[in-house]
């Protein structure tokens, strides 16, 4: 083995950096004087390493000034940034829209509220109420299962959706994403075959994709999912989990019907799988809107729920019902990987469920729902748009345009003239698929301005 000398060492590190753009074209080098003390190399040593990536073509000496690594020496260019259009198509890019918004975009493929319908809320009257009692248990960590008395609202919450639970079968986490993590972390292995809707949550996807479980997509029909390929998937592959959205549909707005809800409960016992009802917009719809998880009473089925769109996505606050065993298990797999959850948001949500303020924001929050779903469809019908369900009150409508056959396309159209949609690859597990359908926030639908682009 031929062993370099320190400056062939040398001469090779730099190489390398070069090659992976730790200095670009038109960069200066450090000084001899730099890399000398840096690195403590002799000066002909530092000589000899320059002048071997200057006989490469690499860098050029400038006097007076050192040496600058010289156009065309980097084997790996960094890339361009794709124009907007092209990061449209990326679903990274789609869930970094829900946070970052683009001065000039109307926002119609995001998943939150607007802030003016939460701010009656009113998080500041909240807060100095929590700092005026019990401030000391704020400098500690939580419970592994979550704040005592918020469980106990929660136990009351869940009863209103008549979902019997004692406080001793609800975990809290870091909102409804947080709870997908934990179940998966506890439930699935590499290679393991989980059932997901097509159309469906797409974060969800990404999440299965990391731990390398097998997704089986089950097509969302307007009042469920489809019962003839779910039986035949349970019969070819006996999945662990079928992870389901009861009501409020993300992305289609739609809302499982009373005898799909039933067989849905009757399939999951008889092929011993278990139903997660993801409902993290359970606030947006009415108590009495039928939910598996109601109808299991918690036996096979999870019940994930959510204060993230309903109250402050800043607070991170949601929570898994369950039984009791399997509550136990994912509060470990929380206490592994984060200790404990926010006591202090959790508090918060505490105090805000504690009052009847809360109530009397939900009604104007399905008030302002009821209003904006209305005029949606209006507007959609007024375009002569095709509508896959016509809820009476939901966040998204699912639609598609005439002589629109991908909605990629519409996408690049719209994002020059201000109007960010989600289009409907995005939220199928198979994201290579064409798809026509595009997801629609009703509260930023009715806008004429996208009406006229629209029609143009």
């Amino acid at each position: 083995m031929v062993r370099l000398t320190l400056a062939q060492q040398l001469t090779a590190t730099l190489v390398e950096q070069i090659d992976n753009g730790t200095y670009r074209e038109g960069d200066r080098l450090p000084s001899l004087r730099e890399c000398m003390r840096l690195l403590g190399h002799s000066k002909n040593t530092v000589i000899n390493a320059y002048e071997a990536l200057a006989s490469q073509g690499l860098v050029e000496a400038r006097h007076g000034q050192g040496f600058f690594v010289k156009r065309g020496a980097c084997s790996q260019p960094e890339p361009e940034e794709p124009p907007p259009y092209a990061r449209a198509m990326d679903t990274i890019w789609l869930m970094r829209q829900q946070f970052v918004r683009e001065p000039g975009h109307s926002p119609l493929g995001e998943g939150f509220p607007p802030v003016d319908w939460l701010m009656d809320m009113r998080l500041d009257k909240f807060t100095r109420q929590i700092m005026r009692t019990g401030v000391t248990t704020l400098f500690r960590y939580g419970n592994r299962l979550g704040n005592a008395g918020l469980r106990q609202h929660l136990a009351q919450k869940l009863a209103s959706y008549s979902i019997t639970a004692s406080p001793r079968q609800i975990v809290t986490t870091h909102g409804a994403n947080h709870a997908l993590d934990l179940i998966i972390r506890r439930f699935i292995g590499s290679g393991d075959c989980v059932l997901v809707e097509d159309p469906g949550y797409y974060p969800l996807f990404g999440k299965l994709q990391l731990q390398g479980a097998r997704m089986l997509a089950v097509p969302r029909l307007p009042d469920g999912p489809d019962i003839e390929v779910l039986e035949r998937l349970l019969r070819e592959h006996k999945p662990k989990l079928f992870f389901i959205q009861s009501v409020g549909h993300n992305p289609t707005g739609s809302d499982i019907s009373p005898a799909k809800a039933h067989r849905l409960v009757q399939l999951a016992e008889e092929h011993h799988f278990i139903l997660v009802d993801d409902d993290a917009l359970g606030d947006f719809k009415s108590a009495s809107a039928i939910k598996v998880s109601a109808l299991d009473q918690l036996k096979r089925s999870l019940y994930v729920g959510s204060f993230s769109k309903s109250v402050s996505a800043a607070l991170r606050v949601g929570f898994i019902a369950g039984s009791k065993d399997v509550i136990d298990e994912l509060g470990d797999v929380k206490m592994l990987l984060h200790t404990s959850s926010s006591e202090f948001c959790e508090r918060t949500v505490d105090v805000i469920l504690g009052e009847g303020h809360f109530l009397r924001h939900l009604v104007r929050l399905q008030e302002r729902l009821r209003t904006a779903t209305a005029e949606g469809l209006q507007m959609l019908d007024d375009l002569g748009a095709e509508v896959f369900f016509r809820p009476e009150q939901s966040l998204y409508l699912w639609a598609k345009f005439t002589h629109i056959d991908d909605a990629r396309e519409l996408t690049r159209q719209l994002l020059p003239k201000g109007f960010m949609i989600a289009p409907g690859h995005i939220f199928s597990p198979e994201q290579s698929r064409i798809s026509p359908w595009t997801r629609l926030n009703v509260a930023y639908l009715n806008d004429p301005l996208l009406k006229a682009v629209l029609k143009r």
